[in-house]
């Protein structure tokens, strides 16, 4: 690989107000603020310990994620990213999006934030219906959620995302489609759509509730896909739609196989030298990430780290790649993986055969129903 992959940096806070049921995040409740101070100097004792693998990279991106970050005081994600700039060189376009959750005492925050350089929020609403809500053990309320994006709107952010969940317990097709309806008459351009899932280590998978049949699944889907066209927005990623313009430079970067640096409990990053593709993660606890990076650490190389194998690339990038409504052009497969095409030549040409990859040599893309079979189509690299 001639030219190192974009580079990006993923920053962890691991606590929340609550803990969702659903969620299986690296996520802790009962947040102290005196822990605050701590963890930021961890993050910076962190971060020294990755420099060696920027290779004179600019940051694209920047991306605070949990957890949720907005539990942080303005104050300390001002600092955040002073100290990340003086470390690292930032693009002039780079993009630093913040996790927030609709609380109103996280909402009035938003100025701040805004003015610490944080230019992309991307607000955890889920449901902007009062039952569904409590079903999903979230802590604000519709009117809350409202009154948060209207809060971010009139700070100056011109980019926003929502996060709302579909298929939820008892939920009918209009529920759903209420949801994406007001977000989008309160004039968000992007959308993270997901389905909601049960997974293990959940309260949900203790306790599962009632989900709608896979008939309603269905149709909250394809209504769903009418609805967000008919108002501009695309599908760009299997749960993220935006209108043009407005995809995450972020989340971009993982599915078209960057790397990302990554500070904070549980994160993790994927690097890149002349040696190949590395992956490393922190340890998950709060608790032992303060008192593993307490202290300036003198070691350059990440612990925890592994380089992944070269029979192993091939699934890596296509997992990722393939997660793209469009796919990506060709050449790209060869310049992030150092790898020659050939090495998925067979399984590409037998999955346009069978109609699952568009039959063009200038672009690794799945078909329309290849889509709809994602996950078959990514086992056939594996």
């Amino acid at each position: 690989m001639t030219v190192p992959p974009p580079l990006a940096l993923y920053i962890h806070i691991p606590w929340c107000e609550r803990k969702c049921p659903y969620c299986d995040f690296n996520s802790h409740e009962q947040f102290d603020i005196a822990v605050e101070e701590p963890y930021v100097t961890a993050l910076f004792n962190d971060l020294d310990q990755q420099l060696a693998w920027v290779d004179n990279r600019h940051v694209n991106s920047i991306f605070f994620g949990g957890g949720t970050p907005s539990l942080f005081s303005a104050r300390a994600i001002d600092r955040i990213l002073q100290g990340i700039s003086k470390r690292l060189s930032l693009s002039d376009s780079c993009e630093i999006t913040l996790e927030s959750n609709p609380g109103s005492a996280e909402a009035n925050k938003y100025q701040a934030y805004r003015q610490s350089g944080v230019n992309r929020l991307s607000i955890g609403v889920q449901s902007f219906n009062d039952k569904q809500l409590s079903r999903l053990g979230r802590v604000h309320s519709g009117q809350e959620a409202r009154g948060a994006i209207a809060m971010a709107q009139r700070a100056g952010f011109k980019r926003l995302n929502v996060d709302l969940i579909f298929g939820l317990p008892e939920q009918r097709v209009q529920q759903a489609l209420a949801d994406l309806t007001l977000a989008l008459d309160l004039g968000i351009d992007h959308l993270s759509w997901y389905q909601l899932t049960i997974e293990r280590n959940t309260a949900f998978w203790s306790a599962p509730p009632s989900l709608p049949a896979s008939d309603l699944i269905d149709q909250m889907q394809r209504q769903a896909e009418h609805l967000l066209n008919k108002h501009g927005l695309k599908q760009y990623e299997i749960s993220a739609w935006s209108s043009d313009g407005e995809a995450s430079v972020h989340n971009l970067n993982y599915w078209r196989f960057g790397d990302y640096l990554a500070i904070g409990a549980g994160a993790h990053g994927k690097v890149t030298n002349s040696s190949g593709a590395h992956r490393f993660k922190r340890t998950r606890m709060p608790q032992h990430y303060l008192e593993q990076f307490a202290a300036p650490v003198e070691n350059a190389i990440p612990p925890i780290f592994h380089r992944v194998p070269d029979a192993d690339i091939p699934s890596e990038f296509m997992m990722n790649a393939l997660r793209l409504k469009n796919g990506v052009e060709t050449p790209l497969y060869e310049a992030m993986t150092g790898l020659p095409l050939l090495t998925i030549a067979s399984q590409w040409e037998a999955l346009q055969r069978k109609g699952l990859m568009i039959s063009r040599r200038d672009r690794l893309a799945t078909t329309q129903t290849g889509y709809r079979f994602l996950d078959d189509v990514i086992e056939a690299f594996v």
